[in-house]
């Protein structure tokens, strides 16, 4: 046999040999790198102070990346509760009847009149659901506010951070607007004389306990803890891979492809 062409042909599979490793080397790499972009978010958020980080992207995109992650996330919330049965239907959110009409559904249980109950808790979904879409305008000014620490809290905080920061910045001028919106759906919806009906009903009887219930700010603290609720998922599906929103920002600051 050729000496020469065995030398020549060991020679090139040994070359296609470490060419394979060097390229899966680097498919581990950047897959590694798209899994962890939150530490890489974090990691570039460490050079503040420079005007650039080392990957030539600045600070500002890097907080604008994450703002951008966080009113496309804001917006799917909304869109999934704003919608008819958005809450109704969800087991996770779904407003159940105030306790105070504990007592109330135990008395009319018993007289098989179970029903009015029941249209009265479909009412107040009703009303949480025509409510909603005014949070998405109340996120985006939260979002636009947010100051670069504001950011960098965010990165580094706990996995709720973001939704914290929601809460404490949204909570009350959320439930101002909520609250007029929620008690014309409850009229609307018809609500109002749906628990008109059941206290009608309740009050027939004897000697039954007084109850007072108050819709309004009722179905807006549920409503409120519904879309947080569904913010906190949103934000876990963020730092897991904002580039599954696929914006162009996105893309630039995080990699996705």
């Amino acid at each position: 046999m050729d000496t020469n062409f065995l030398k020549r042909s060991t020679g090139r599979f040994i070359f296609m040999m470490g060419m394979f490793f060097i390229a899966l080397s680097l498919i581990c790499v950047s897959t590694e790198a798209g899994e962890n972009w939150w530490d890489k978010g974090t990691d570039l958020l460490k050079t503040y102070g420079e005007s650039t980080t080392p990957a030539g992207i600045t600070l500002e995109e890097i907080g604008a990346g994450l703002q951008e992650a966080l009113r496309v996330g804001s917006e799917d919330v909304v869109a999934r509760l704003g919608r008819l049965d958005g809450f109704n239907t969800d087991s996770a959110v779904h407003i159940p009847l105030p306790k105070q009409l504990n007592t109330v559904k135990s008395v009319l249980d018993k007289v098989g009149m179970s029903g009015l109950l029941e249209d009265l808790e479909l009412k107040l979904n009703r009303a949480a659901e025509v409510a909603t879409p005014k949070a998405k305008n109340i996120f985006f000014q939260a979002i636009n506010e947010m100051t670069f620490d504001d950011v960098k809290k965010i990165y580094e905080g706990p996995e709720d951070a973001a939704t914290q920061y929601f809460q404490r910045k949204m909570s009350p001028s959320l439930a101002k607007e909520m609250q007029p919106v929620v008690d014309k759906s409850l009229a609307e919806v018809g609500a109002v004389q749906a628990y008109d009906n059941v206290m009608k009903e309740y009050k027939s009887f004897p000697f039954v306990p007084d109850v007072k219930a108050d819709l309004k700010d009722y179905v807006v603290d549920k409503g409120m803890d519904g879309i947080f609720y569904y913010m906190a998922k949103e934000e876990a599906a963020i730092r897991q891979n904002p580039a599954k929103r696929t914006t162009d920002l996105l893309k630039r600051v995080f990699g996705g492809k």
